[in-house]
């Protein structure tokens, strides 16, 4: 099996990599468009932030499995890979730590103005009298919408600031806001109305996408503190920038529109020079701490699945299946005997859309489930159990 790693990836794991395959190519630089050309026939690609688009999924050859070493998997085409049935797992969780240690740094380097503070100094200017003047946290009420792993890792870092944490969420619910310190907030609106700080901590889905609105942006207090961590597009930039020369605001990013792909060189953006908006460069995850423990799993998924065929973290397998039946056939453990079934089947025009079959310890029995899209005929049931001596019993249920 061959595996292309297309991105910065721990030396120690690429040798992991290497002791399961002597096939693995490790090119850090690639970017979308030489990834194309380059993915070949690998069996297996992994990337952190590169763009696997559909060129790049349709030029390759044998490829069967994306990582996305880290947790969002915004930079692959799902869609395309899911054409070409193709598996997308990602590593999640295991940055939460890395992340919410920056929205902590950024919070701090606002209300403090630690960068302006070093421009200064490296600029040979001193402006004691400017940088007096912080509010300082102790007190403040920060409010953390998104409560997942990397939301909770920023909820117990501002506690112990002796930060007020205000908390939003889809799933979150009043008694586990309760367990966890924080006070629940029904909506977003509410959790603005009331807090100085606001940190983002949501993945991008159609639901997210541009939920940091404009009438959002408009509710918050003068001098509010705005981190973004998550991923850009939750946010309505121009509304942001708006907000931030009007002085009403400030803000910390490690996330923006038009980021470049690219791993160095020049660029330019519309939030350079934009007084009291601080920007780092997409690096919420990037600590070493951080990037072996996405490595660690990333490898590990690779192992499961060339030792076991199973894909741990399976992002883009179908929600829902249009099966209305499903057929739970115990037969004996022996060659040809799913074959009959399925072919019995398949001259009903039905199609199986998933199947499991399990052994049973002894290794003479079996069970196989499958969904199926349309219901057998009694007929077509009394074929497969007529072949006693490889069925033991099939059983119809509608689903």
């Amino acid at each position: 099996m061959k595996i292309l790693v297309a991105d910065k990836f721990p030396e120690q794991y690429i040798d992991k990599l290497k002791s399961l395959s002597t096939g693995v190519d490790y090119n850090p630089k690639l970017g979308a468009s030489e990834l194309a050309d380059a993915v070949g026939d690998a069996n297996v690609l992994i990337v952190r932030s590169t763009i696997v688009n559909e060129r790049c999924i349709s030029h390759s050859k044998e490829l069967s499995l994306i990582i996305r070493a880290g947790a969002g998997v915004n930079n692959i085409d799902l869609k395309a890979a899911s054409a070409k049935g193709i598996y997308v797992a990602n590593c999640p969780g295991k940055n939460s730590i890395a992340v919410a240690e920056l929205a902590m740094g950024l919070i701090l380097a606002i209300d403090r103005k630690i960068p302006d503070n070093v421009v200064d100094f490296r600029g040979k200017k001193w402006n004691k009298a400017l940088y007096s003047k912080a509010d300082g946290l102790f007190g403040k009420k920060l409010g953390v919408v998104g409560t997942g792993k990397i939301g909770f890792e920023l909820i117990k870092r501002a506690q112990s600031f002796g930060i007020e944490v205000y908390a939003w969420s889809r799933s979150l619910t009043p008694e586990a806001a309760e367990l966890i310190g924080v006070h629940f907030c029904k909506t977003i609106e509410v959790l603005i109305d009331a807090c100085d700080i606001v940190s983002v901590h949501l993945a991008l889905k159609p639901e997210t996408r541009g939920i940091i609105s404009k009438d959002i942006i408009g509710r918050m207090k003068p001098g509010t503190i705005f981190i973004n961590t998550a991923r850009a597009e939750v946010v309505d930039e121009d509304a942001l920038i708006e907000a931030v020369e009007a002085g009403t605001i400030k803000a910390g990013l490690d996330v923006f529109i038009d980021e470049p792909e690219q791993k160095d060189g020049e660029f330019s953006s519309k939030l350079q020079g934009i007084k009291n908006i601080y920007v780092t460069h997409h690096i919420g995850a990037s600590t070493d701490q951080a990037q072996n423990a996405v490595a660690e799993d990333a490898v590990d998924i690779v192992r499961e699945y060339m030792q076991e065929g199973r894909v741990r973290n399976w992002v883009n397998r179908s929600k829902a299946s249009e099966a209305e039946w499903q057929l739970i056939v115990r037969h004996y453990d022996k060659p040809g005997v799913l074959a009959n079934v399925l072919a019995v089947l398949k001259e009903g025009d039905i199609n199986v859309q998933e199947l499991e079959n399990v052994i049973f310890d002894g290794n003479i029995a079996a069970c196989c489930t499958m969904q199926l899209d349309a219901r057998p005929t009694d007929g077509m049931l009394e074929e497969i159990r007529s072949r006693t001596d490889e069925v033991i019993s099939a059983m119809l249920i509608s689903v």
